[in-house]
């Protein structure tokens, strides 16, 4: 009965695609959409879809062998399993008509994608189609939940984490998108400032690992060496190519903000790779090929919130600041038993956590008008980085232990860990039956 469930779970959604089509065609008199905007947003579109693949080869070359397989399909399935969800009543969630004080989205708003046929736009996006909006936002909610994989790599099962991944999806990652980036959001309307997805990706992500790496435990053998470091440096620069759409493409348009965001992104991350590479050189390491690539991804990650509202060489020092911090971070988590197998929690959590309280302090209304929360404390203003601090507080206690109860919920329905034997064995033959 139990292998019919994910099998009959897509039969429903056939039931509902029949009953649900959803042509009814929207016009709207005088729209304002934009060819230029729109080939903006479908290329950025793409280029963020990339980064899941880019993120799988980023980890599988990272975890030992047997497990190369098993690693880069969780971040793989992202792509499947949220798409589906994205489309009957996740973006609803996310981006629907405010529930609740600005914390959820109406499920039933875009149910099954109704009301995007058409001319019909996104109030915030006005010169792009609202379903390019929506496909946008799919792929920032494809990759959240599969950079957390990186911290219960090599130990958990295949069907647990789907369940953990859906269930993340609606309960963390929702409300957060919702309540930051939707205008009648909780977060919104204090004026946090979140350019492309710092506190809704990265800190959801890096404290959901946290609790992942703690719930699970260590693993058994916690020493190997990286499967392939080509894959790292191959996933390293499909990430980063990919990020100019992550960030870039967050300004909505291809004007000048779209260009800034771009040079931030490019700067940012080459600052961070250069900084962690030379601090471990001064720590009596050898340059490696890892740290260069995780440097530039912790740069990458940065940036994001602050991509559209800091000036370049204010970038330069976000990165820099970045690497340090969270290459201090792994130096800490080493020297505890958190097994966060491939240390998100200290790049991507910390990384995260990092660009937000420097968007409080660089962030400038000449970069970006539709900052209307005001200068950061660089320039003398405290009010937005206090609110930045003060969400950042909230963010992480409702991201960590919301991760951690939804851990609990789902080893209730199926066991999260895997045998000692399966892990032993390795999870590409004990889960899938393949290997490299």
């Amino acid at each position: 009965m139990k292998k019919f469930i994910p099998f009959g779970i897509l039969l429903i959604v056939i039931v509902l695609a029949l009953l649900y089509p959803s042509v009814t065609l929207t016009t709207i008199k005088d729209s304002k959409i934009d060819t230029g905007d729109t080939a903006w947003l479908l290329v950025s579109t793409a280029l963020v879809l990339i980064m899941t693949p880019g993120l799988a080869f980023f980890y599988g070359g990272m975890v030992s062998k047997k497990n190369v397989l098993s690693t880069m399909l969780q971040s793989f399935v992202c792509m499947g399993v949220i798409t589906v969800i994205w489309v009957i009543f996740g973006f609803s969630l996310a981006f629907g008509e405010d529930e609740f004080g600005g914390f959820i989205g109406n499920p039933g708003t875009f149910f099954m994608m109704k009301g995007t046929l058409g001319n019909a736009t996104w109030e915030l996006a006005p010169t792009i189609p609202l379903v390019l909006f929506a496909m946008f936002q799919l792929k920032f909610a494809v990759i959240t939940p599969a950079l957390i994989t990186g911290a219960f790599a090599e130990r958990i099962r295949f069907n647990s984490y789907v369940i953990f991944l859906c269930l993340f999806m609606v309960f963390i990652y929702a409300p957060l998108a919702h309540a930051t980036w939707h205008p009648k959001g909780f977060l919104f309307g204090k004026g946090v400032l979140d350019f492309a997805g710092g506190t809704v990706v990265h800190m959801s992500a890096g404290w959901a690992a946290l609790a992942s790496a703690i719930y699970l435990k260590g693993r058994n053998e916690t020493s190997h060496n990286p499967a392939r470091i080509s894959y790292v440096l191959l996933g390293t620069g499909l990430l980063w190519f990919g990020w100019f759409g992550f960030n870039a493409g967050s300004a909505l348009g291809s004007g000048t903000l779209a260009a800034t965001a771009l040079a931030t992104t490019t700067t940012a991350s080459a600052a961070a790779a250069m900084a962690w590479m030379f601090f471990d050189i001064l720590r009596g390491k050898k340059p490696g090929v890892l740290g260069a690539c995780i440097g530039a991804v912790v740069g990458l990650v940065a940036i994001t919130p602050a991509a559209g509202y800091v000036t370049i060489p204010h970038s330069l020092i976000i990165g820099i600041v970045a690497a340090v911090v969270s290459n201090l971070v792994v130096i800490w988590r080493t020297k505890t038993s958190i097994d966060d197998t491939l240390d998100v929690f200290p790049c991507h959590g910390v990384g995260g956590m990092v660009g937000m309280l420097l968007t409080g302090v660089f962030a400038h209304q000449n970069v970006n008008s539709a900052n209307t929360t005001g200068n950061g404390l660089f320039y003398g203003e405290t009010h937005l980085f206090i609110i930045h601090l003060i969400t950042l507080v909230g963010v992480s206690a409702f991201a960590f232990f919301g991760s951690f109860i939804l851990l609990k919920i789902t080893d209730m329905i199926s066991t999260l860990r895997v045998t000692p034997e399966e892990e032993l064995a390795g999870l590409d033959i004990s889960q899938h039956d393949e290997e490299l």
